[in-house]
């Protein structure tokens, strides 16, 4: 159980594997404020970097759980870095079914909300493991502007204009589902920038450095398309948020 080499080689040099700056996770939790000793759980956690620097700036504890193998050796490696490991542990397995053992304050998904077949599914996992009155974290896609036809729904890496809500309906789902929307952080094209342009440098370098991988042509080809299809697609059409939701 793991994630495919190719998606860990193009996020080989991220910390955050969403289009979510450094300082706009930072804002997410000066904006939320959790006191020292809050429990977190953080699903499909990547390589911990919301825990790990919650952990210092908020003295928060918590959990992560992911399948990749490298992301979470990452996250650990952050975890000591940060002198926080005692704060904090990573497991690795399926997030889908992971159910807290004791009720968490925080309950996260950011940005990896296919664990749950989507948003309600999703909400619905946070849910088994939240508290009363606790804060689940979804970060998740929505259409900045509606797609004008299918040559950019794909470029979105979307397969149908459906796969997407425009933001206020998004938060209208939020609302059909019993939650209240309480905060929220949204990722604007600096950030898109920041997190798919980092991909192209991580692919170019490991291209460089792996000439002759079974990977390689794929990868070569991605790169050659990717930058024109993030500026004339993603970047235009594609949003993304972190919504912070509370149980009505």
């Amino acid at each position: 159980m793991d994630l495919p080499r190719s998606f860990t080689i193009r996020e080989s040099g991220h910390r955050i594997h969403n289009p979510l700056t450094s300082r706009k996770l930072a804002v997410l939790g000066e904006a939320l404020n959790p006191p020292p000793g809050t429990r977190v759980l953080d699903l499909a956690c990547g390589s911990g970097e919301l825990l790990c620097t919650w952990a210092r700036d908020h003295r928060i504890t918590g959990t992560g759980v992911d399948i990749s193998t490298v992301f979470l050796a990452k996250a650990r490696a952050r975890a000591i870095e940060l002198e926080v490991a005692e704060q904090v542990t990573f497991t690795h397995g399926d997030a889908s079914d992971h159910v807290a053992d004791e009720p968490v304050d925080i309950g996260a998904c950011v940005g990896a909300t296919w664990i749950g077949g989507g948003v309600a599914g999703t909400v619905d996992l946070l849910r088994r493991s939240l508290r009363p009155g606790g804060v689940m974290l979804i970060g998740e896609p929505y259409w900045r502007r509606e797609p004008p036809d299918q040559a950019t729904v794909e470029g979105c890496h979307a397969t149908s204009e459906d796969d997407f809500r425009v933001l206020p309906e998004l938060l209208e789902q939020f609302g059909e589902l019993g939650c209240d929307v309480v905060e929220m952080v949204l990722a604007d094209e600096d950030s898109w920038d920041r997190y798919v342009a980092a991909q192209w440098l991580n692919t170019r370098r490991w291209l460089d450095a792996h000439p002759d991988d079974e990977l390689a042509g794929q990868l070569r080809a991605e790169l050659t398309a990717a930058p024109v299809r993030h500026v004339r697609y993603q970047r235009e059409y594609l949003g993304w948020g972190v919504f912070a939701l509370m149980n009505r």
